[in-house]
């Protein structure tokens, strides 16, 4: 062990070295201010790259290395979550990124294949002490022995899996086991789906894909940026460290309820709404919603110019709709082609009033005639009040909450009054695709966009003019002794103007490829990875896929926990209208988080559903089986059940109904009902929805007879340790079907391996 601490020590100099090193020049860098534009260019780029280093310096200080592979040539290499060479000349490899080609033997190499690897060494580490060291021997006529050998191989895994959590998910950097590793590090072009049921690591694999992604094509991705999204916030606070540990912080993380800038997803829908919401036909209901804002006279509307009062008709309007109609534009977008054939339209009826010989009818206007009255009538602000009441600018947001208000007669009139409802309490998580979809149908009047940067130039020149003028003011003061017609010393004024001083700062955006993006509806990211995939809607696959025009994206779930009324729950469905069969599947059949005998509990809810159901095969048994007690005092049991199951060390989580919330925090310390869960707490209280993706040393399921057999099967499988389950009415099919006893007051009997009350 005194080696491999003494090559630690050795690292971790040189990290620190680095740290001051990028430090210094990340600060120089930006204090070089005043340079041509391509130096700054340049300059913006160093900083970047060297606050991206520092980041990773900082994230992984402390676990820096974990691995060590000996080569039967003699070499050896350490693996590490970033790679570091030396500083002089020949920039020699000090520590391998585990995303290199030359690391992936770490993963992959066994007794049977060993990959040209003679030993392949775990190295663990508390901070910056080595604490413990396993060795595999993977060239068995190698005789050489250290005295860590583990025989089997599964110490590392098997001591992660065991360890307590913390309420953050940690990176499997250390154990990523062979079936992972090739999804990991899969191509990143096309739709790879990896599905899998609890416990088979496919977030960590898809956090560790986005890492690898972004190691291997570093260029492409980096400039459009990877995008990760989540079922829930809870569940990105979750998986928030992982990536920053890999040394990687250009992604966003987001759920469907943020991906519209400017909106945040507060309120909730019923279940009943969702489910309308997300429909595929809602594109087609809002198409026609915005349809009828491009309205007609009724009957007529006059627009008195120059004493003459001209008379728009429906017919009149009618015509003009439909060629504006004919080019198949956005809505704003069109308003253009519209007010152009009204112009026209009324420059007509107006050259026949005005323009016409009375004995023979012909016009007496020749075409410059004509295009002064054009300009004319465009001047006039009742030409343009016909127009927005005939053809009105509108906001995504307008569209949907005016719809969203009245949607009778665009649905069955069960559905609308499941969705009808006032935007005034907040948009919900189903109302995000339709701003989007309403975005895509209205589209953005340039000349409206062009006048907003003009004005926001304006701002900004005069901005830069005051700067200027205070600037001149205070050098007159500081030099009123000296001749200003001899005077050498140079003011702001004297090399730079307003608008010049102004585009410098407009040049210096700093922000990230990911932060631009979050403010971006039309971005087009690299690669977008999608968790919980099947319980989107087809509207939120809409939303998705436009952001993703190359179809680069990875779909992590399992059809089984579909729980959300609008979710699609089948590869099939969801990916069928956007790349056919074009797509990758894969599955991941080992359970590294659920012991045996609680996921024996949860297969047998489902197979009273399904079965044909097969659980992925749990890799560990604890000897520890769950238990179902009935109550008749269900607050009561329920603290007395978290005194029992919480954890010396670890996380415990209450998964129980909504509605329940508020009754059973008021029994628990420090525990909180309705606000978003804190997961680094102790004892954390969720429904299984807000459970979903996550895991616990212990869980104590409430009244599953509630549930729905999606969700109580997610609830089951979220302990790492210990499950127990009350209730105070009848128990799902399957679970009271599970063999046990209880004796009449429903206390536990520790012969049977689930306890209910008769």
């Amino acid at each position: 062990m005194r080696g491999e601490q003494e090559f630690i020590d050795t690292l971790y100099a040189r990290v620190d070295a680095l740290r001051g090193d990028t430090e210094a020049g990340v600060t120089d860098a930006l204090a070089q201010g005043n340079t041509p534009m391509q130096a700054r260019l340049e300059r913006d780029i160093l900083v970047a790259e060297r606050s991206g280093l520092l980041a990773a310096l900082n994230a992984v200080d402390g676990s820096l290395c974990f691995g060590r592979i000996d080569l039967t040539s003699g070499t050896s290499h350490h693996i590490g979550r970033i790679g570091l060479r030396t500083d002089d000349a020949e920039r020699t490899p000090v520590l391998i990124d585990w995303r290199a080609d030359v690391a992936r033997p770490f993963y992959l190499a066994t007794g049977h294949t060993p990959m040209g690897l003679r030993r392949r060494r775990h190295i663990t580490t508390d901070g910056r002490t080595v604490t413990a060291l396993h060795d595999e021997i993977l060239d068995l006529g190698d005789q050489r022995r250290t005295g860590h050998e583990d025989p089997t191989g599964d110490a590392v895994l098997l001591a992660a899996l065991d360890a307590a959590r913390t309420g953050r998910m940690h990176d499997i950097v250390q154990t990523i086991q062979a079936e992972q590793d090739e999804i990991i590090r899969a191509p990143y072009r096309g739709v790879l789906v990896v599905e899998g049921g609890p416990g088979t690591g496919k977030t960590a694999v898809a956090l560790h894909r986005a890492a690898y992604l972004l190691y291997e094509y570093r260029e492409l991705l980096a400039k459009r940026a990877v995008l990760i999204v989540g079922p829930n916030p809870a569940f990105l606070g979750y998986i928030g460290e992982v990536l920053p540990a890999l040394g990687e912080t250009g992604v966003l993380l987001a759920t469907v309820g943020e991906l519209f800038p400017g909106v945040k997803a507060t309120a909730a829908d019923t279940r009943e709404a969702a489910a309308v919401k997300g429909r595929a036909d809602m594109a087609d209901v809002l198409a026609d919603a915005v349809r009828d804002w491009q309205a007609l006279p009724d009957p007529v509307i006059a627009i008195e110019h120059d004493r003459e009062v001209l008379m728009l008709d429906d017919g009149l309007v009618k015509v003009a709709r439909e060629k504006t109609r004919a080019a198949r534009l956005p809505h704003n977008v069109a308003r253009e082609h519209f007010e152009g054939h009204i112009l026209n339209t009324l420059t007509e009826l107006y050259a026949e009033r005005v323009g016409t010989d009375p004995y023979d009818g012909t016009s007496l206007l020749d075409a410059s005639d004509l295009t002064q009255i054009r300009d004319e009538i465009a001047e006039n602000p009742e030409v343009w009040s016909a127009i927005d009441q005939l053809w009105p600018r509108l906001t995504p947001q307008r569209l949907v909450a005016d719809f969203l208000a009245d949607p009778v007669g665009y649905l069955p009139d069960e559905d609308a009054a499941a969705i009808r409802r006032p935007v005034t309490r907040g948009w919900t998580v189903a109302d995000v695709p339709l701003l989007d979809e309403a975005a895509e149908l209205l589209g953005v009047d340039e000349r409206l966009a062009r006048a907003r940067a003009d004005r926001e130039r304006e701002t900004q020149v005069a901005y830069a003019q005051g700067v200027l003028d205070v600037s001149y003011a205070s050098r007159t003061y500081e030099f009123e002794d000296i001749d200003d017609e001899n005077s050498e010393v140079l003011s702001a004024h004297d090399i730079i103007d307003a608008e010049r001083f102004a585009e410098r700062h407009e040049e210096d955006d700093h922000r990230s490829a990911a932060e631009r993006a979050a403010a971006d509806r039309t971005w087009a990211f690299g690669h977008i990875i999608v968790d919980e995939a099947q319980e989107l809607s087809p509207m939120a696959w809409r939303l998705l896929m436009r952001r993703s025009p190359t179809r680069s994206m990875t779909l992590v779930g399992d059809p089984a926990q579909t729980a959300e009324a609008a979710g699609v729950g089948s590869w099939e469905k969801i990916l069928q209208p956007y790349v056919e069969d074009r797509w990758e599947h894969t599955r991941l059949g080992v359970n590294y988080r659920t012991p045996a005998e609680i996921m024996d509990l949860a297969a047998a809810v489902v197979r009273a559903d399904n079965p044909d159901f097969e659980p992925p095969s749990s890799v560990r048994s604890t000897g520890v089986r769950p238990w179902v007690r009935g109550t008749d005092d269900l607050p009561g049991a329920v603290a007395k059940a978290v005194e029992e199951l919480t954890p010396a060390e670890g996380r415990l989580a209450v998964i129980a109904p909504r509605h329940l919330h508020r009754r059973l925090a008021a029994q628990l310390d420090g525990v909180t009902a309705g606000a978003e869960p804190d997961l680094t707490r102790t004892v954390v209280l969720l429904d299984p929805r807000q459970s979903k993706g996550l895991e616990f040393d212990s869980v104590l399921v409430v009244e599953p007879g509630l549930y729905g057999t999606s969700d109580l099967y997610v609830a089951l499988t979220r302990a790492t340790q210990r499950l127990g389950v009350l209730h105070t009415g009848r128990l799902p099919k399957g679970m009271a079907e599970t063999k046990g006893v209880a004796d009449a007051k429903g206390m536990v009997d520790t012969s049977a391996e689930v306890i209910t009350k008769p």
